[in-house]
């Protein structure tokens, strides 16, 4: 099969395209011809070496995609050779960017055909991290207000549109390039990180949910009520030690499963949360995607169109 790869850590030059392997569908688990796979800021830290070494090459990256089923594995039956489904892969497993991809059946979800399968790719993985950060980590309620950083990346503007559904009040900081869209998605104020000073222009948050890291992370705690808890996915595997005793700062456990992702599916049919804004590329053209992705300021989601 056709897949995006790479043989050592290095810059977005590294990644080739080429043959590799067809992987085989194991026990309990579904061999997906891959129709779109989504490009997410982790891959390009798992491509420089930013996180654990790659431990064989070819090494494919790609966590999210969605595509239809091409074979059963032994005791799955709950699906059948082509159905339309959706995924995101195990903590640990990564192969998205590929024709083929198997995966557990349990991490996948029929995919509804209002959407295509470059929406419920661009969808996966966002929404799940989106989904657990705000309702089962920070457990944000109605009438609460929360920060949430850099809203018009894929996580954070599937977050803002979740906690409006909620009934939250929702601030988000973005580039004034973006106020539009990010309102647009349901932010009642927005903050330009470039002019303004997030801790002098927002307080009293009951939560904030940082999906920036940096120095944006220490920093996210001063908005924050007494008692107030923050949650964090971009600033390392745990959650950092906070400067204030008062407050809680959480590390959401982002696991996979299917139930995550039928919600995301339930969110979109009933209007609560729409599909990211998505630009394309070729799995030929994972390197330019990858310096996109790299450069941090992308708009929505970066997803490959594989068929």
């Amino acid at each position: 099969m056709k897949a995006a790869y790479f043989m050592q850590h290095g810059g977005p030059e590294v990644l080739r395209y080429g043959e590799v392997p067809d992987p085989v569908a194991g026990a309990r688990q579904v061999l997906v011809d891959v129709h779109a796979a989504s490009i997410n800021g982790a891959d390009w830290k798992v491509r420089a070496g930013k996180s654990a070494a790659i431990t064989g090459v070819p090494y494919v990256l790609g966590r999210d995609f969605s595509g239809a089923i091409s074979a059963l594995g032994d005791g799955v039956g709950e699906f059948r050779v082509g159905d339309p489904v959706f995924g995101v892969c195990d903590v640990g497993q990564e192969g998205a960017y590929a024709e083929k991809i198997a995966i557990k059946a349990a991490l996948v979800a029929r995919k509804p055909a209002s959407l295509s399968h470059a929406q419920c790719a661009a969808l996966a993985l966002i929404g799940l991290t989106a989904l657990i950060a705000i309702e089962d980590t920070l457990q944000l309620k109605s009438g609460e207000k929360i920060l949430i950083q850099g809203g018009a990346g894929g996580v954070a503007g599937f977050a803002i549109q979740l906690a409006k559904h909620i009934g939250a009040r929702v601030v988000t900081t973005a580039s004034a390039a973006n106020h539009a869209y990010v309102r647009g998605l349901g932010a009642d104020e927005v903050i330009d990180y470039n002019t303004q000073d997030f801790t002098q222009a927002v307080s009293g948050c009951d939560a904030v949910f940082d999906t920036v890291g940096g120095e944006v992370t220490m920093r996210s705690f001063a908005v924050l009520r007494p008692g107030g808890r923050a949650a964090f996915i971009a600033s390392g595997t745990v959650a950092p030690v906070p400067p204030r005793a008062d407050v809680a700062s959480l590390r959401p456990n982002v696991t996979r499963d299917r139930a995550h992702l039928e919600r995301i599916v339930a969110l979109v049919a009933a209007g609560a949360v729409r599909v990211p804004e998505i630009a394309l590329y070729r799995l030929s053209e994972a390197a330019a995607a990858h310096a996109v992705s790299e450069a941090r300021h992308l708009r929505g989601k970066l997803v490959f169109k594989v068929r």
